[in-house]
């Protein structure tokens, strides 16, 4: 039977949105009336059809009943343990713990540096401070979990009685068990928790909320010519497995959110794909996150633009995200992606 999927898309914004809301020729998106959509792509492996939200009746029962339970997901309001949405995107301020991460590898391994970055990081608008004391890089190497315990425990336990909101960044569920009475807010595990088995053991012990993060492959192998057919409904299907597989082991609330893992294991043409069609994936009724943030995409697209922060692509390609009403962005130049969201709020939304 073939199988279908439903992408909001034709969005309006600010007034207009609220208008069109009003009006009933548009829908909210995650209950934000300041996002509407007044169309959907239906799409198959085969096929694509843009149908506008009062021509749904029309089609056949099958296909309007899964449209309609794909639009409810996408229209309803998304909530997270200590996370407003009203307000997004929130931003993940990026704290690298490792002398060899592919952008800013080295720069706050030393404990002051480490948290002179953490006070930044706030200050400029951080909502959610995530540290990674292992290197997930292209071509990177499994790091020995004590080396990694090593790099993270003392800045772990500077954030302890900090009322932030700390994520944790690791593939290990030795590193997880650890850290969770650190008062760790969130687990974000690159491999989709498939690195470690005992991860969902984990996961269901102490009910910490995780990020659900798609990577073809290891760090090591992830850019070795990744291959897909269909680099969108592959990684959708990813989601919807790896969502029963949760339920099924009895971990039942919805502090989860997706990230289709921009760069790992996804060439330039599958990352463009994913990042111009992200709403597709509001339809699994869960918080979308994308890590934009000085991706080699950026450098790909730009040429003899390129720049080592790459500040300008990471904005540009943050805002394209947030007008598909991407709720979080993980990044490094906090200062800079918040600059630039509060001018097109005031330009867009109001």
């Amino acid at each position: 039977m073939e199988k279908y999927y439903t992408r909001a898309c034709n969005f309006y914004y600010g007034p207009i949105s609220k208008l069109k809301i009003k009006k009933k020729l548009a829908l909210p998106l995650n209950g934000n009336n300041l996002i509407s959509f007044d169309c959907i792509e239906l799409i198959t492996k085969k096929s694509k059809k843009l149908i506008h939200i009062n021509k749904i009746n029309s089609l056949p029962k099958r296909i309007k009943k899964k449209i309609k339970l794909d639009i409810k997901n996408i229209t309803k309001k998304k909530f997270f343990s200590r996370l407003n949405f009203n307000n997004f995107p929130i931003l993940m301020g990026i704290l690298n713990l490792t002398p060899d991460s592919f952008s800013d590898g080295g720069k706050f391994l030393k404990k002051n540096l480490a948290y002179k970055q953490i006070k930044k990081l706030i200050k400029d608008g951080a909502n959610i401070i995530d540290i990674g004391g292992e290197s997930t890089r292209p071509g990177a190497k499994k790091l020995d979990s004590n080396i990694e315990w090593k790099r993270i425990k003392s800045k772990l336990n500077y954030l302890k009685n900090k009322k932030y909101f700390v994520s944790l960044d690791t593939r290990k569920s030795i590193i997880m068990e650890k850290s969770i009475p650190y008062n760790i807010s969130l687990i974000n595990d690159v491999s989709g928790l498939s690195f470690d088995n005992n991860t969902i053991n984990i996961l269901k012990k102490f009910k910490t909320p995780f990020v659900l993060h798609h990577m073809k492959g290891s760090p090591k192998t992830m850019q070795l010519n990744p291959n897909y057919k269909n680099v969108l409904l592959e990684i959708y299907d990813f989601f919807e497995k790896k969502l029963n597989f949760i339920r099924s082991k009895k971990i039942k609330h919805q502090n989860i959110i997706l990230d289709p893992g921009i760069g790992f294991g996804k060439n330039l043409k599958h990352n463009i794909t994913l990042i111009k069609q992200i709403s597709i994936f509001h339809s699994l009724g869960f918080p979308i996150m994308l890590g934009l943030s000085r991706k080699r995409f950026i450098k790909d697209l730009s040429g003899l633009n390129d720049s080592k922060e790459r500040i300008g692509g990471t904005v540009s390609s943050c805002l394209y995200a947030l007008k598909q009403g991407v709720q979080l962005l993980r990044v490094h130049d906090v200062n800079e992606v918040q600059q630039a969201i509060k001018i097109f709020k005031e330009l867009q939304l109001k």
